[in-house]
């Protein structure tokens, strides 16, 4: 298993980043009727996906990366909903639906996982405490 250094060394933000570039694709193809509208909310939903995993995996306290997680988790269901929208009128056919939902629904599957693993770590974390490793000082020195 790789060590991760960086945001960009998990996968639930490779996953997010893979997805943001389809969608970021699809917005562009749409009419332009569009463009201010769904579009434009396409766009920014699908870049929440990275950048509040970013922006966690860069917080000091495990809740607020958590918290992050659950804004990008949020974005992920918003673009569940506007893929159909889409698909209603006409703009997605059912294959490229069935695609990007899928997509979408590994993405929240590896949020949760994340979100899970951000916990354990923090659980382990308060059984150590920060100063057990220094040395005690007693009387005789």
């Amino acid at each position: 298993m790789k060590a991760i250094t960086s945001f960009e060394d998990l996968d639930v933000w490779i996953v997010g980043r893979d997805i943001r570039r389809e969608l970021y694709n699809l917005a562009a193809r749409l009419p332009k009727q569009e463009q201010y509208v769904i579009a434009q909310q396409i766009r920014a939903a699908s870049i929440s996906l990275t950048s509040n995993i970013a922006e966690g995996y860069g917080r000091f306290h495990y809740k607020e990366n958590v918290q992050f997680c659950r804004i990008a988790r949020g974005s992920a269901y918003e673009l569940l909903d506007h893929l159909i929208t889409c698909k209603d009128l006409g703009y997605l056919d059912d294959q490229g639906h069935d695609t990007l939902r899928s997509k979408l629904l590994r993405f929240i599957q590896l949020v949760n996982g994340y979100i899970r693993s951000i916990g354990k770590s923090a659980r382990t974390d308060d059984v150590k405490p920060p100063l057990a490793s220094l040395p005690r000082l007693t009387n005789d020195d």
